[in-house]
């Protein structure tokens, strides 16, 4: 440890030493992006008792709508281009969906729960209540859509992120069981209006986590590269790389994105991967924002591969498999 503190004193007193260009993240050309059509289905419905207004008026909640192009803009800029989500179809259901015990909010009762914080328990949703009700199976065999984005309110009971079909896995949740009659698998993202497009970042850094995981355990032929790209100071000290979801390179604890510990990191050889030269230099969270939570899930996203070919068996821009599920063995 002491001879790591050292080697950082030296680092952060050399400012005449060159210091490596972090490459900016390639901007993908027309051949090589990955269009994602999405539906989109917003609960949020009116309450008679407040003069019809609905939700997101009557509590000051965020505009669906406007949470959908916030996100879809950050995940093109964090790709370089490559991920362009669209939205094909728009669904307001003004309905409260039914919970995995039968209950199902009205207007009144929730919104007296929400004021009371008296909410419902078990919170979960009944996601084959929801499969039914807009025939999304049904939607992804004719080809009319690739994934599901559910906008509802707070403790509407959805999970994060989940995902159906055959041979569908674990995507920050259990996949949703009887769906094998799916002609492939899709995601189903899951965002509480309640909050901003930060926590909707969070929701797919989470997705990105679990589709790797999955992809080196199944598809690799040689070192994890995944568990490399994950490393931070705490757990490998000296040798950080771009951490994870909840970790920045130099965070001491869950979400402590805002550390002013500087640390020797990695992590701008991975804007060259598979070329991982070495290329380590001194960083703190002035590089993702100081704390920011929307800052940060940008920078680890921008990190995250997308050149051209493979290595051991793996493609080496690793978002092909985080938006299309079923290149994932």
């Amino acid at each position: 440890m002491l001879q790591l503190r050292r080697a950082v004193r030296r680092l952060l007193r050399r400012e005449h030493m060159p210091r490596p260009e972090p490459q900016p993240p390639l901007e993908a050309t027309a051949e090589e992006t990955a269009t994602r059509r999405v539906l989109m289905i917003v609960h949020d419905p009116p309450v008679p008792s407040e003069g019809g207004q609905r939700l997101t008026a009557l509590f000051g909640w965020h505009d669906p709508g406007e949470l959908a192009r916030r996100y879809i803009e950050d995940l093109r800029e964090a790709s370089g281009g490559y991920v362009r989500y669209q939205i094909v179809e728009r669904i307001d259901a003004d309905w409260y969906p039914v919970k995995i015990d039968g209950f199902r909010y009205t207007s009144e009762t929730f919104v007296r729960a929400w004021r009371t914080r008296t909410m419902h328990q078990p919170n979960a949703i009944d996601y084959q209540a929801q499969i039914a009700a807009f025939d999304l199976i049904g939607r992804y065999n004719r080809g009319e859509m690739d994934e599901v984005w559910f906008f509802s309110f707070p403790y509407a009971g959805d999970y994060e992120s989940t995902m159906l079909g055959p041979g569908a896995f674990w995507l920050n949740s259990p996949p949703v069981p009887n769906t094998d009659h799916a002609s492939g698998r899709f995601p189903i993202m899951a965002f509480n209006y309640e909050r901003d497009v930060d926590c909707m970042l969070e929701n797919y850094c989470h997705r990105v986590e679990s589709v790797m995981s999955r992809v080196y355990e199944r598809m690799a032929r040689g070192p994890n590269m995944w568990q490399l790209f994950t490393l931070y100071d705490r757990i490998a000290p000296g040798r950080a790389q771009c951490g994870n979801t909840h970790f920045a390179p130099n965070s001491d604890r869950d979400y402590d994105w805002g550390n002013p510990r500087p640390v020797l990191c990695f992590c701008d050889d991975w804007y060259y991967y598979p070329d991982l030269a070495g290329r380590a230099r001194v960083v703190t969270a002035a590089e993702w924002g100081g704390g920011d939570m929307r800052a940060h899930h940008l920078w680890w996203l921008r990190h995250l591969p997308r050149r051209t070919g493979e290595t051991d068996g793996v493609a080496n821009n690793w978002w092909r498999y985080v938006v299309d599920l079923n290149l994932v063995e």
